[in-house]
């Protein structure tokens, strides 16, 4: 038979599709049936039910013709200025129910994806395969099994709990799909080639998967692999003494350069690194070591300047995949400058590390910024109508005790109350809530009030007469800027003349019965909110609203490139919440990340924090990949396990891990 290609597994999987989605359609149907929880899903999938074969199949069909014409079919969207939107807590939920189907299958079909993902790598000439560059991947169908439970409206959890009953079907119909693929490779006697090139898949969550599983006697700190070195070579000088055979002692010595020696070896080892990265780092070893002649406390801090300062360099370069790419060789000319200043030092110090450190976190962090030129303001502009119905309300309040008992008559009473205020939030929307437009605009308000004061001398008429022309201009200039109709202000501008015209007069600003019904629909002023009551309220109002059912299904976080996050997802508990707070302040500009957003994993760096900390921008690799989140989406990806910092696990814990697990083992 011919050899298979790539639009050759293709086209099998185009015809087998009419037998997936008729067979998902009844295993679905059967889950439902089976299990009384299921029962609050019954009438959704009533409703889908008549057309989700079809739905499901024109979902898929697009994705596997983008993958035959050589395109990515999952096509991350670009979040230009144009359109730039935030992906909330509803947008999250939807990534997490991907994600859990995306489990379920991979854990079904592991040794039929690794053929499948050989076979493409040796295709494509690459050395490793990777889990994006397999056209049939499990998120592809994933993505369009949330398409097919898009046809109706739903209310998100709804939605979420459908797809968490299909993922079963999904493995197993995945599982025939896939088995006969490999089946055309073996057919084709392919299936040395497929079992042997790129053996590894890569996983960039591997590495923080790796000590997961350990349960190590002791924390793996610093001084708990000291005492484990001693405790061994202990108890192997005893064989010794005692002439029983034995092996030889780890270390010469748990404290020294034999013990700083052998970490940095580690170090060095770490096979997230990349090779300049590697580099880098040793040539900082003959300063490190300098260090340690003085400073004991190197190899029982682990939140040493000097760790710290490592950790961080390693952790920016794992977020680079290939060498040749230009930020990374953009670092490495800056790190190039720097390490002189602790290389060509007879004694380095842990201030001067620090200082190091301090400037390789000023540049990162410039750096982040400069990628987010634009989108930051585009981003802060959404904040801030997100923000739009908070300040209005604040807003009308504030002016409603600012304007109690002024003499206004009933039209521009109307007026400051609901379009003068929608004037101000629209400056905040666009120049932001301190901008000098804003300051402007509500200034305006208490020139009006001014203006409405009786007066009695002629001087202070004359001075009034001088205002006006500002007072006019500053009232057009508000109307322009929302393009307020003619119609809509002039009735308000006419009685202002009227009740200036009155004071000119030397009479008040209003006569007797508009008076009498001003003061009559006037309410005692309340106290006007502290600002950090306003903030607390606002936070609060900005809560999402929706039932908890982020914890329904665990997503198995040993086999998820992330930490573990079983403190992140108990929402309710204190101790939950205080643990997500420490997390998310840890969110820093500069800082690379590893995320679940729109069905893929991607490595992204924070650019962009608002000053509320309750939105993010997020940069990839791309500059075009640009991803915003509110901080409820973020907090819901990181319960769910589908978000880690790079330098979670740090280099140097790593190192520590790798050690403790050797002395474990007798290595």
């Amino acid at each position: 038979m011919p050899a298979p290609t790539q639009n050759s597994l293709l086209d099998e999987a185009r015809k087998q599709l009419p037998i997936l989605s008729r067979a998902l359609l009844n295993a679905i149907q059967d889950e439902l049936e089976a299990k009384a929880q299921h029962f609050p899903l019954q009438d959704a999938w009533r409703r889908l039910r008549g057309s989700f074969a079809f739905d499901f199949e024109c979902a898929v069909l697009p994705l596997i013709e983008a993958a035959a014409r050589g395109e990515d079919p999952i096509q991350k969207r670009r979040g230009s200025l144009d359109t730039l939107s935030l992906v909330d807590e509803r947008q999250a939920l939807q990534d997490v129910a991907i994600a859990h189907v995306i489990h379920v299958v991979e854990e079904q079909c592991r040794p039929e994806l690794h053929q499948l993902g050989n076979f493409f790598a040796a295709l494509r000439g690459t050395a490793r395969a990777r889990k994006n560059e397999n056209p049939l991947r499990p998120g592809l169908f994933a993505q369009a099994l949330l398409t097919a439970f898009s046809g109706i409206p739903l209310e998100p959890e709804r939605r979420y709990g459908l797809m968490q009953v299909a993922a079963t079907p999904m493995s197993q119909g995945l599982l025939r799909l896939y088995s006969a693929l490999c089946a055309e490779l073996r057919a084709a006697e392919l299936s040395g080639l497929v079992a042997s090139h790129a053996a590894r898949l890569q996983d960039k969550g591997a590495d923080l998967r790796q000590f997961e599983g350990q349960r190590l006697n002791e924390p793996a700190t610093l001084d708990g692999l000291n005492r484990r070195v001693e405790k061994r070579n202990s108890r192997l000088q005893d064989l010794a003494n005692s002439g029983l055979p034995g092996q030889e002692p780890v270390f010469i010595k748990a404290t020294g350069p034999d013990m700083l020696n052998r970490l940095y070896e580690q170090i060095l080892s770490d096979p997230r690194l990349l090779p300049p990265i590697k580099g880098l780092l040793g040539r900082l070893q003959v300063a490190v070591l300098r260090l340690a002649r003085d400073d004991t406390s190197l190899l029982h801090r682990q939140d040493h300047p000097t760790w710290r300062l490592l950790n961080r360099v390693a952790a920016h370069g794992m977020a680079f995949d290939s060498t040749e790419d230009e930020q990374l060789k953009e670092f490495l000319r800056f790190m190039e400058g720097e390490l002189p200043l602790l290389i060509d030092s007879a004694t380095p110090s842990a201030v001067l590390f620090q200082k190091v450190l301090g400037r390789v976190e000023a540049h990162l962090s410039a750096q982040a910024q400069q990628r987010s030129q634009g989108s930051a303001e585009a981003l802060a502009s959404l904040e801030r109508k997100e923000l739009r119905p908070q300040w209005l309300e604040l807003l009308r309040e504030q002016i409603k005790a600012q304007t109690a008992g002024a003499p206004l008559a009933p039209k521009m009473s109307e007026f400051l109350h609901n379009t003068w205020t929608q004037i101000i939030v629209q400056a905040m929307v666009w120049h932001g809530r301190d901008a000098p437009e804003v300051a402007q605009l509500a200034d305006w308000v208490d020139l009006l009030i001014d203006s409405l004061h009786e007066l009695p001398e002629e001087a202070d008429r004359q001075g009034l007469r001088q205002k006006l022309p500002l007072l006019l201009a500053r009232f057009n200039a508000g109307c322009d800027s929302i393009k307020l109709p003619e119609a809509k202000r002039e009735p308000v501008l006419r009685e202002l003349m009227e009740q200036h015209g009155r004071l000119l007069r030397g009479l008040s600003a209003l006569p007797q019965s508009l008076r009498a019904q001003a003061l009559a629909s006037a309410t005692p002023a309340e106290p006007l909110p502290s600002p950090e009551a306003q903030l607390s309220r606002l936070l609060e109002e900005r809560e999402s609203r929706q039932p908890d059912h982020w914890s329904n299904t665990k997503i198995d976080r040993g086999h998820l490139p992330t930490v573990p996050v079983q403190l992140y997802d108990q929402m309710t508990s204190l101790e939950s919440q205080t643990a997500i707070n420490q997390w998310m302040n840890g969110l820093q500009v500069g800082n690379w990340y590893h995320l679940f957003v729109q069905s893929e994993w991607l490595t992204a760096q924070v650019a962009w924090v608002s000053e509320s900390r309750q939105f993010f921008l997020f940069v990839g690799q791309d500059p075009d990949e640009r991803h915003s989140m509110t901080r409820g989406a973020i907090e819901k990806l990181l319960a769910n396990g589908l978000i880690t910092a790079l330098d979670e696990t740090d280099v140097l814990q790593r190192a520590v891990n790798t050690l403790m697990q050797n002395l474990s083992h007798g290595v």
